[in-house]
Parts: structure tokens; sequence; C-alpha cells
């Protein structure tokens, strides 16, 4: 194993801006669908823990920034005061045990169904078409999803303020930094 470079190289530290990792092993974001009612849970402490490493780099599972973001059930905001506070022991053990944590904010935009809106409302996307359902590998069909309604321009800043925000609450639960699904979600 010590004469394969490619793995050599894996386990040497990287300077990544302002953040000095000891390794190159990262924890990729995984959705737990733990977080009762959008809450992060005490179990998270334990989960995020065991997975830390001093000077390794964890990304928390996709957090919702609204709550119009939700397109799963139980899965973790950050827009309330209640979820950032849940959010501060899972962070202070992630730091305590050297890790940098970086948090995964997230809007599933048409990827969502009316009984996770607020009020029943239809998902908000940049289109009013529907996520076609797909056969899974395992033979099932995806859940259904309801039909989006489309943005206004004029609604645009506040989705805008919804990452503002979350962002401000995640560096206030301790956060090392945040960082956005890039993926085409809530953007055709």
């Amino acid at each position: 194993m010590g004469s394969n470079p490619a793995i050599t190289d894996l386990f040497t530290p990287y300077q990544m801006g302002s953040f000095h990792l000891s390794h190159r092993v990262v924890l990729a974001p995984l959705t737990r669908q733990r977080s009762y009612r959008n809450v992060p849970q005490p179990h998270a402490i334990l989960y995020y823990s065991q997975r830390t490493t001093n000077g390794g780099l964890l990304i928390s599972e996709a957090t919702g920034v609204s709550d119009t973001a939700q397109g799963y059930t139980d899965t973790p905001g950050i827009w309330t005061k209640e979820q950032v506070e849940a959010w501060k022991p899972i962070v202070d053990a992630v730091h305590e045990k050297g890790g940098i944590f970086f948090c995964q904010l997230w809007h599933v935009g048409r990827v969502s169904n009316e009984d996770l809106q607020p009020n029943g409302n239809a998902p908000i996307s940049c289109t009013d078409k529907p996520v076609t359902p797909q056969d899974q590998a395992n033979g099932t069909i995806n859940a259904e999803f309801s039909t989006p309604r489309r943005l206004t321009t004029e609604e645009i800043p506040s989705i805008v303020n919804d990452f503002r925000l979350a962002a401000r609450n995640a560096i206030e639960a301790g956060f090392s930094l945040t960082s956005g699904i890039s993926t085409s979600i809530i953007l055709d």
C-alpha cells in the first residue's frame, strides 16, 4: 500500500482555502431523514462525531433553507431558532474532535409534494412541470411529486434571502462554512 501513489495521496494533508485538512477523505452528505419535524435530533451528535477525524472534512446532510425547501420527510432545516439551537451541540461535537464541518444548504424546488409544503401549497420551482416518475433499480417507481407552481420574477429575491438567512444561521450554529447543492433542483 505504501508504494501506490494514488493511495498515498489520499492520506496526505491538503490546504483547502483557509482549512488545513489532515487527509483527503471527506464525509459526503447523506440524507438521513431522522430530523423529526425538520429539527436535528440528539442522536446526530453520535452519528457525526463517530465519522470525525482531526483535520477531516464533513459535509452535513442536505439542510433545508425554508419551510418551502422540503421535499422529503424528516430532513433537517436551519431556518428557525429551534433548528439552529439543535445543530449547535452536533457541530460542537465535530469541532471537539478537530473536524471541519460544512453545512449543505438545500431547496428541493419541484422535487416535493403538497403534503410537505406549508398550508398544502404546490411546491415552488422555475417550471410548472412536475417531475416525471421513474422506475428505480429495485423495480419500484419513485415518489409521486405534485405539480409545482412557477415562481414569479418578483419572488426570486425571497428565495435568495432564504439562502442568505440559512447561511447566517449555519454560521450562528458554528458550522465552518456553507455549501449549496449545485444540481438544477430549483433552477432549470
